[in-house]
């Protein structure tokens, strides 16, 4: 809160140098990269801590039991399947998925509707089918990738994760008030961190946002494994909202159908401000090993589906 502050204070006083800068249009574009991210982002982050709050505060851990499977290889599937209820991005998945491992959740469960979740949603779907207009195979083969993937790193976790690579802050401020008290405490600590991430990884993309040349793009559309990896990576650096990135997708007509697909199953379950997000929500620890592993995962499902159903 102090920095936040201070940040504000120096941009009152050296407001004309901060002014003249923007000036250029390589500052223009950055400024118009990092405002859209958040903008974009901020709806569904506080719809995401209002939900993960929820989940703390009013929903049982009986409930939990119920409806998924004990079994946490089943649980999974499950848990995957069911991120289509949920219409957000990837921003406010990160602390929901926190709110679920607090209140029981098999780690492996709430992980892949972290993944799933921002990419098979409603909102998601039509956006979709929107920008690829008589593409209906787009539609469905963004769907079984993104389920195929959040299953596969479920499991992936079940056989290779740690329960010490996830640190969930404990919340002894929830216990002993007041439900509505606790339920706005609750979203108070989860948006405070969250935000902050998300900030982090919104700066960090829009600086190499205005340092990739586009003319790279153009050079590497003709090879079909360079396009899928780049693709790949621009998703990563790019950091679009779930909601948009199908608009994006659409608009790189130089690379194939594959290569845009796997842009749109990577990109809302890696990227920069995500990176940031899941290492401030669940630790540095897990995100240095879950991201890596997610991406990999992500362009070879991404790419299988994709040779398959387009």
């Amino acid at each position: 809160m102090y920095a936040l502050i201070a940040v504000c204070l120096l941009i009152v006083v050296f407001r004309g140098f901060f002014l003249g800068a923007f000036d250029a249009p390589l500052m223009q574009t950055w400024a118009t990269v990092f405002v859209s991210i958040v903008v974009q982002a901020t709806p569904f982050l506080v719809l995401g801590v209002l939900v993960s709050a929820a989940i703390a505060v009013f929903v049982p851990p009986s409930f939990f039991e119920k409806a998924l499977p004990r079994k946490p290889a089943l649980a999974v599937p499950v848990a995957s399947v069911a991120g289509v209820i949920l219409p957000g991005c990837e921003c406010g998945s990160v602390p929901i998925a926190g709110g679920l491992i607090r209140r029981g959740v098999a780690p492996a469960a709430a992980l892949a509707f972290l993944l799933s979740a921002p990419a098979i949603n409603p909102v998601v779907l039509v956006a979709t089918a929107v920008a690829f207009p008589g593409q209906p195979k787009m539609v469905l083969a963004r769907f079984v990738g993104s389920v195929l993937v959040s299953i596969a790193m479920g499991w992936l976790w079940l056989r290779l994760g740690r329960t010490e690579w996830i640190r969930i802050p404990h919340r002894p401020e929830l216990t002993g008030v007041p439900r509505w008290h606790a339920f706005m405490e609750a979203a108070r600590a989860d948006f405070l961190p969250s935000g902050g991430f998300l900030v982090v990884g919104a700066l960090t993309a829009a600086t190499l946002n205005v340092l990739v040349p586009q003319e790279i793009l153009r050079t590497i559309a003709d090879n079909p494994v360079l396009a899928i990896i780049g693709l790949a990576l621009l998703a990563v650096i790019l950091s679009l909202c779930s909601e948009a990135d199908a608009f994006v997708a659409a608009s790189l007509t130089q690379f194939s159908l594959t290569a845009r697909l796997v842009f749109l199953v990577v990109g809302p379950m890696i990227d920069l401000k995500l990176f940031a997000m899941q290492a401030g929500a669940f630790s540095r620890s897990f995100a240095l090993r879950f991201a890596p592993a997610t991406l990999v995962v992500a362009i070879l499902i991404g790419s299988a589906v994709g040779l398959v159903l387009l």
